[in-house]
């Protein structure tokens, strides 16, 4: 029997009661359930519902509004599908949260909204990188067999063509490459992942300074990697405390960065890495020398790849010279080795894309690369300069064109409390700890960035509220008894 008029009216009473939203539907605008979407819409952008917010449950809101069942379901149906709700077994529909893109660093997302940023070992920020890449992007497109070739499967061991240009620029840059050495990667971190991965077995040993690249540590720890930290001077890593280390076990590879440490910025001299190299074929060691913190030539020693070239690997990427989005790089190595260094990253990859390679040979032939390049050295010498006079009655160890400084606190501070309260100055920093090896105490030190910044004034002024929070002194600590 079917229902009266006053059951109808008596149920739509009751449900209208118990409903928390009741859309207005035009019912002579079409497909119903298609209005009772839109409805949906309006009254989220307009704040009526919120994030989290429970729609009302199917049957209850189509007897409020006296529609069919299956219309309220296809309406629902309509809004998951648009994003607008998430439906749960359970829990039924809610409005989802607006869809944003989280910050690229998990440690930026607790920064404030307008701190300013130096943490981050980034080039600097310049409108200059996109206008040449929309420049480079058009004249690929008018070099048909460049492009058609951009987009069939590569040679493992990378284009010849590109390794050729990408060699040529190199030599200009001071490093002494030849193409048949170089092997082309996605950037450094391939390049340090790859070289773990096809001379360090599961279970081995490498070796680096005690404070070092955290990609690195995470690789080895990703690839099952005994990881040995050894102790340094301000010259980086110590020979006789390496050979020591090695006559107590084996130890596959040893890793370093010779220009400047990240993050401790030690240099090394040309005696240290003679002396490294002694220890490294006295003990059959690998050599992987990350060259991806690039400084100019005039300030760079020899590499290791020309001081013990059978042994010595090196990495080399454009992420902080033309910007780290562009996943490219290339890792060099002696003959001998390439080839298994090419069955691996056939095994992980085939090869690299043809195309960026064919993006940043463009941007190396154009000269973009080379004015991107002088323009940055310029500027981030002046940052250096800015920071070493303010910070000048501290102890600060830095690179005239480094990325970065390092910061060994006053006594009276501990890092992880310097890097909370300049976050909350509205100052972001990053503590000690991800750049430790293994159990290594992490020492009260901070790294300082100079490139985040898109412009020096917002620097000056990040670097003014870390002097001053110095020349306040940290905060008075919970009691406790």
């Amino acid at each position: 029997m079917a229902p009266t008029s006053e059951t109808k009216a008596l149920l739509q009473k009751k449900a209208r009661q118990r409903c928390h939203w009741l859309p207005i539907l035009d019912k002579s605008s079409g497909v119903l359930y298609l209005s009772l979407v839109n409805q949906l819409a309006a009254d989220i952008a307009n704040g009526t519902l919120k994030a989290g917010d429970t729609l009302p449950p199917q049957r209850l809101l189509a007897d409020a509004l006296q529609i069919t069942l299956g219309t309220v379901t296809r309406a629902y149906r309509e809004a998951e599908r648009r994003g607008l709700t998430e439906a749960k077994v359970g829990s039924g529909t809610r409005i989802r949260g607006q869809q944003v893109d989280l910050p690229n660093f998990h440690h930026l997302s607790k920064a404030l909204a307008d701190s300013i940023d130096l943490s981050l070992s980034t080039p600097i920020p310049s409108s200059l990188r996109g206008e040449q890449l929309r420049q480079i992007l058009l004249r690929l497109s008018s070099h048909h067999a460049e492009t058609e070739n951009a987009i069939v499967y590569q040679p493992e061991q990378g284009n010849l063509t590109h390794r050729q240009r990408l060699a040529h620029w190199m030599n200009a840059q001071g490093l002494r490459v030849d193409a048949q050495e170089l092997l082309l990667t996605e950037g450094g971190q391939h390049a340090d992942y790859l070289a773990l991965q096809t001379f360090v077995r599961p279970g081995e040993a490498v070796a680096s300074a005690n404070i070092t690249y955290p990609g690195m540590i995470a690789a080895a720890k990703q690839l099952g990697l005994k990881h040995i930290n050894v102790s340094s001077d301000a010259q980086g890593i110590r020979p006789e405390s390496l050979d020591r280390i090695c006559q107590q076990q084996k130890i596959r590879l040893l890793y370093l960065m010779a220009e400047y440490n990240n993050p401790s910025c030690e240099m090394m001299s040309e005696e240290r890495r003679i002396d490294l190299v002694e220890v490294a074929r006295r003990h059959d060691l690998l050599i992987l020398e990350d060259g991806v913190q690039f400084v100019p030539a005039s300030h760079r020693g020899t590499p290791f790849f020309e001081l013990a070239p059978e042994r010595s690997l090196y990495i080399f990427s454009v992420s902080k010279i033309l910007d780290g989005g562009l996943r490219f790089g290339a890792l060099r190595a002696p003959s001998p080795l390439m080839p298994k260094l090419s069955s691996a990253l056939r095994a992980q990859c085939w090869g690299i894309a043809g195309l960026m390679g064919s993006v940043i040979c463009e941007w190396i032939d154009m000269g973009g690369a080379d004015q991107l390049i002088d323009w940055q050295w310029q500027e981030v010498k002046h940052r250096q300069q800015h920071l070493r006079q303010q910070f000048k009655d501290y102890d600060l160890r830095s690179h005239e064109f480094g990325f970065h400084a390092w910061l060994n606190l006053p006594e009276d501070w501990r890092a992880s409390q310097f890097v909370e309260e300049a976050n909350q100055r509205g100052v972001t920093l990053i503590g000690p700890e991800p750049f430790c090896v293994g159990s290594y105490p992490a020492p009260q030190s901070v790294r300082i960035c100079v490139t985040p910044p898109r412009d020096f004034s917002i620097f000056a002024e990040g670097v003014a509220r870390l002097k001053h929070l110095l020349e306040q002194g940290p905060s008075m600590s919970t009691a406790l008894i």
